[in-house]
């Protein structure tokens, strides 16, 4: 059962492919906010995976994000997450980001619990409407 205070850590370089520049995100070889999200978004998936029921899992369906401070190539980027809000099937965290120097993001997730082989079906019907 998912309830508040589940916290959620990660960590990872700053390499390349994370950069502005490699993600089309920018010009700048500079930590992305395209990587800052999906290090939220994994840190928050994996920290509620394992109390959910065989066959479900979580999807991303909002982002509320600061990007505040620039981080190069070669630096640790953590990230923290908490449920701060469970209602019904949706979960909200909040989330924090820091390079050594500092946070250098913050604000808020929202996921949702679905039943992984319904959420696809419904997701393979589409491309029968073309």
């Amino acid at each position: 059962m998912i309830e508040t205070g589940i916290k959620g850590h990660s960590e990872i370089i700053v390499t390349h492919d994370k950069t502005a520049k490699a993600m089309g995100s920018g010009e700048l070889e500079v930590f992305a906010t395209p990587a800052m999200i999906c290090l939220i978004e994994e840190t928050a998936w994996r920290s509620v995976s394992p109390f959910l029921e065989m066959g479900e899992g979580s999807v991303g369906t909002k982002l509320e994000i600061n990007h505040l401070s620039a981080t190069p190539e070669g630096l640790a980027v953590t990230c923290d997450t908490e449920v701060a809000l469970v209602d019904g099937r949706r979960i909200v965290f909040n989330v924090s980001v820091f390079d050594v120097y500092g946070k250098i993001g913050e604000g808020t997730h929202e996921r949702f619990i679905v039943r992984n082989e319904r959420f696809l079906s419904k997701a393979e019907e589409k491309k029968k409407k073309i």
